[in-house]
């Protein structure tokens, strides 16, 4: 009987340097793990754990020994029925930078090397937050609420995530379902309507990075969908971010575990390591994450299957 000669592997991910504010991350050959910081009263995970500053700053600093890459600082909420994006916030971008600028400034006080990005999609708080060192303005709404964006991460030659949103935080509640096919178009258009608007404001592609926006205006099955034909998304030529932590979706696919009801936040670890391998195995090359010592584990296995011979 002959042996299957061994195959090549299929690179199902962008390998390409990803440019930054005062440096480069070479995405591709290995998952480049994002912890997130959630400096808000309200988050759906962890809202109220980290709002004093030193408390916020202490777990940046653990999250950089558990192995992150890089960190995701937020201020403001963006959970369903949240006010983000509209006309009045609840969040201004005066209080939005009260909370966060002494966090961001603690923390590249006692790593410098740290690099970091401000999850906001105001112009004002991107530049504040970039004059004091972060490197990164990842836009939920991918450019699409506050116009004045794209001028600032052009001005500042910053990295930039641009992730899809379907309405607004208010809206995702009531919004009809589509099927796998609808869902992927409408968040393949959006993403590339995104990029147009980055690249006509003078930022390069190479400084962008796309995310599909897990839990952003999609229904709690059509995630999985999204998330099965996420590598399809590639072909708009830029890596991918994948942001799946704790999301709700993957707590009502708990349900029937938990009673029939949600698995709550805390019990949702499990299900976001799942997760987090398969986008890994979809294409994704930075996966956004709470607890980062198990991502970065997961992705050390996920990378070995996908650079296997």
């Amino acid at each position: 009987m002959s042996r299957m000669s061994p195959q090549q592997p299929v690179r199902t991910r962008t390998h390409s340097p990803w440019q930054l504010r005062t440096r480069s991350l070479n995405l591709g050959p290995r998952t480049h793990v994002m912890g997130v910081v959630n400096i808000t009263p309200d988050s759906f995970s962890d809202g109220g754990s980290f709002l004093a500053p030193e408390a916020a700053i202490a777990h940046a600093l653990q999250l950089i020994e558990e192995g992150a890459d890089l960190l995701d600082l937020g201020a403001e909420s963006t959970r369903p029925g949240s006010n983000a994006g509209g006309p009045s916030p609840t969040v201004s971008a005066h209080e939005e930078q009260a909370r966060l600028l002494p966090v961001l400034e603690g923390i590249l006080k006692a790593r410098p090397d740290a690099v970091l990005s401000i999850d906001t999609y105001k112009a004002a708080t991107a530049r504040a937050a970039l004059d004091a060192g972060a490197e990164i303005v990842n836009d939920v709404s991918g450019f699409t609420w506050d116009h004045d964006l794209p001028a600032v991460c052009a001005q500042t030659r910053c990295g930039v995530i641009l992730m899809h949103t379907r309405g607004r935080p208010e809206q995702w509640r009531t919004q009809s379902h589509l099927d796998s096919d609808t869902l992927l178009e409408t968040v393949r258009a959006g993403l590339a309507t995104s990029l147009a608007t980055a690249t006509q404001a003078g930022i390069p592609p190479q400084a962008i990075v796309l995310d599909p926006g897990y839990g952003f205006g999609k229904r709690f099955d059509e995630n999985f969908s999204l998330l099965a034909r996420q590598a399809e998304l590639l072909a708009l030529g830029r890596p991918l971010l994948a942001g799946l932590s704790r999301k709700s979706f993957l707590g009502h696919a708990l349900a029937p575990l938990y009673n029939g009801q949600p698995a709550p936040v805390t019990a949702r670890e499990t299900a976001s390591i799942a997760a987090l391998v398969a986008a890994i195995l979809n294409g994704a090359s930075i996966v956004r994450t709470h607890n980062v010592r198990p991502a970065v584990e997961a992705a050390r296995i996920a990378d070995a299957l996908l650079n296997a011979t």
